[in-house]
């Protein structure tokens, strides 16, 4: 199997790594990667007190909120969110071909 790589404007090499995983326990739900993400890629979730995700944002049981890759297709393995995340939470992979 090859790892899927491509080519910059500038003639380099570049292999995407695309956003597997944010650990919700290192957001801070912040948003950064939200905003600079223009694929869609990602969304702000709703955390209970055990660390569930909650369907219900009306649900008085939210202690918090955390980014998560919602829309996991959609990334083209950029890494913006990574590099403007300020506490490392992003997890990447390469793609197997």
């Amino acid at each position: 199997m090859a790892t899927l790589t491509g080519v910059t404007f500038g003639g380099g090499t570049w292999t995407p790594k695309f956003a597997t995983e944010i650990d919700k326990d290192k957001c801070i739900g912040c948003g950064r990667c939200i905003k600079v993400c223009g694929y869609n890629v990602l969304g702000l979730m709703a955390l209970n007190e055990e660390g569930e995700f909650v369907e219900d944002e009306d649900d008085e049981e939210i202690e918090r909120k955390v980014v998560a890759v919602t829309n996991g297709g959609n990334c083209i393995g950029c890494e913006a969110c990574s590099r403007i995340c300020p506490k490392n939470c992003y997890s990447h992979a390469t793609l197997e071909q």
